[in-house]
């Protein structure tokens, strides 16, 4: 099975938090960074990584992250 990631980046003022769920931290990190990929992200500067986990598989991954979003 492939890692999977739930992580939680925010903008510099820690004001605004987003969950999300990967198979390439890295990657999805540097979109962040980058403001590729989404419009929330273009709109809040979602930018620094604050906590991520790592799972073997990416259904354990998203219960993680529905569990962390409720």
């Amino acid at each position: 099975m492939k890692e999977s990631y739930i992580y939680i980046v925010s903008n510099k003022n820690r004001t605004v938090l987003y969950i999300g769920v990967t198979n390439d931290l890295i990657r999805r990190v540097r979109e962040h960074k980058e403001s590729i990929g989404s419009k929330f992200n273009k709109k809040y500067n979602i930018s620094e990584l604050l906590y991520f986990e790592t799972f073997m598989g990416i259904s354990l991954a998203i219960k993680r992250e529905k569990q962390l979003k409720n």
